[in-house]
């Protein structure tokens, strides 16, 4: 289960191109035993992801969850001790209902200070170090290096080229679990 905002929504293109969609489809190619669910929401921060958890977890009962939140609290200048409260809460009911977990990193424009971009970064980091039996990918591209020509214009959500590039950066991982279970 993908359970993320806007970057796992498709957010701006036509959701068969999105990365989870092309996540799905190989999926259905190369592993028929698992199926893919989004339940990502556009716009959704950790504390509606914290909200909605639970229930998430109770329908679609996943082996493994891709958490991919937090970047539209860094947006709103959200407190990044909430922020990463909110994650461990999260990581901590996937666990409990029996999934493994993917902690996918975010990060945020370089418009809202050093220091805040900083700290939200590396609330990532802390939560992957604290949190046992999870994995930690910090960046769903190249984090700062990202090309521009792979954002949308908006700069935050990468366009329907970068959707590949997306995938081919989780797959190797995502192969590594799903061969393990």
């Amino acid at each position: 289960m993908v359970f993320g905002d806007s970057i796992s929504a498709s957010y701006g293109m036509n959701p068969q191109v999105g990365w989870v969609q092309l996540f799905s489809d190989r999926m259905e190619q190369e592993f028929t035993q698992f199926k893919v669910v989004n339940a990502s929401i556009s716009g959704e921060t950790t504390d509606g992801g914290l909200i909605r958890i639970n229930q998430s977890l109770n329908t679609y009962q996943p082996e493994l969850v891709i958490l991919e939140l937090g970047g539209n609290d860094g947006l709103r200048g959200y407190p990044t001790s909430r922020i990463k409260d909110n994650l461990a809460q999260i990581i901590d009911k996937c666990q409990q209902a029996g999934a493994d977990v993917i902690l996918i990193g975010m990060i945020l424009p370089a418009n809202y200070g050093y220091r805040y971009t900083q700290a939200f970064q590396n609330l990532y980091t802390q939560v992957a170090k604290e949190k046992q039996h999870i994995t930690f990918i910090p960046f769903l591209l190249q984090g700062p290096t990202t090309p521009r020509a792979l954002l949308q214009g908006d700069g935050i959500h990468p366009t329907a080229a970068a959707q590949p590039l997306i995938l081919d950066n989780l797959w190797p991982l995502l192969k590594t679990w799903i061969n393990s279970h």
